[in-house]
């Protein structure tokens, strides 16, 4: 990205241009259905695009991940990040579960959703939506509101959907200064919009002491469903370990993480998986090692919680 293209340098566009990079990133991951060369916007209206799904890890920006997507029909089980989540909606609309809500981003806005937060994602109109999304890591976060807001501690945002055009065209400006390998512009704008949005929807998080009587039970029921993830007892036989009854520990779970056990374990497994395939290992191998019934299963439940495919994730690494 030059430059002038840098949002709020003079003459720099107010949405993404439809240009499509010269060249491309590095090792980025392209979704079943989108055989394109280099990410960038194609031309035409978002209901005539198939869907799409670029998704790679900038060397220029160690600890970031980027996804760009055009999706219509694709819907996003409930999971978690490790991550922030930065999504800054270009065209259409995206809808997604935050809590016991159910918010809708559209174009010049950004979905912010903070580490260990459930959620889904939709369409929120019939011809989809496309958007730019930053996954930065939590320590990169806390760095960053240190150094521009003193801020100590767990820095988090504090409201999922933020209505700030300006912001939306930082974020895409990463992608194309990552797009182009402009470590400098890529980085530089990355710490601008993290410190705009922190100190506009930010502050510390400290989480609550749970205040449920069930909580100790969910805590210990979490911790065994992590030790034995390839193996889990049933809920009534996890229950009857616990000393508690299955109706009991289902309530007293969902009210601790914002699910139940066994799509807690779901997305917990897709977590493990992730950090296996990072380290190199294949599909079908972090597959069996996290308790999903073959790569099959794995390929499915991992592309609805991280957007593409593990075979895609991990090339977009340069680990296969």
């Amino acid at each position: 990205m030059s430059t002038s293209d840098a949002p709020g340098a003079p003459g720099a566009p107010g949405a993404p241009s439809g240009r499509r990079a010269a060249g491309g990133p590095r090792g980025h991951a392209v979704a079943d259905g989108d055989r394109s060369g280099a990410p960038g916007e194609t031309r035409g209206t978002a209901a005539g695009r198939r869907e799409r799904a670029r998704y790679w890890r900038p060397v220029e920006l160690p600890g970031v991940d980027l996804l760009h997507a055009h999706y219509v029909r694709k819907t996003f089980s409930r999971h978690t990040h490790e991550s922030f989540v930065f999504a800054a909606i270009t065209e259409g609309v995206e809808a997604f579960h935050y809590g016991s809500d159910l918010v809708h981003a559209g174009p010049g806005q950004i979905a912010l959703v903070n580490p260990d937060t459930p959620h889904t994602g939709h369409a929120g109109v019939p011809e989809g939506w496309t958007y730019r999304t930053i996954y930065p890591d939590p320590e990169l976060i806390r760095t960053i509101a240190a150094d521009t807001l003193a801020l100590r501690g767990e820095a988090g945002f504090t409201q999922p959907v933020v209505d700030d055009p300006y912001a939306a065209r930082l974020v895409v400006g990463v992608h194309r200064a990552a797009e182009e390998g402009n470590a400098l512009a890529a980085d530089s704008l990355l710490r601008l919009v993290t410190a705009r949005m922190l100190r506009s929807h930010g502050g510390r998080v400290t989480p609550l002491a749970p205040l449920a009587a069930g909580a100790r039970d969910a805590a210990r029921a979490r911790a065994v469903l992590e030790e034995r993830m390839a193996d889990p007892p049933t809920l009534e036989r996890l229950a009857a370990e616990l000393g508690t009854s299955p109706f009991a520990l289902l309530r007293a779970f969902r009210a601790a993480y914002g699910m139940p056990p066994h799509t807690w374990l779901t997305d917990a497994r897709v977590r493990r998986a992730r950090r296996l395939l990072d380290a190199g290992t294949p599909p079908a191998e972090a597959a069996v090692a996290v308790g999903f019934t073959d790569q099959p299963h794995l390929n499915r439940h991992f592309t609805r919680s991280v957007g593409v495919p593990p075979g895609a994730y991990q090339r977009a690494r340069g680990l296969r």
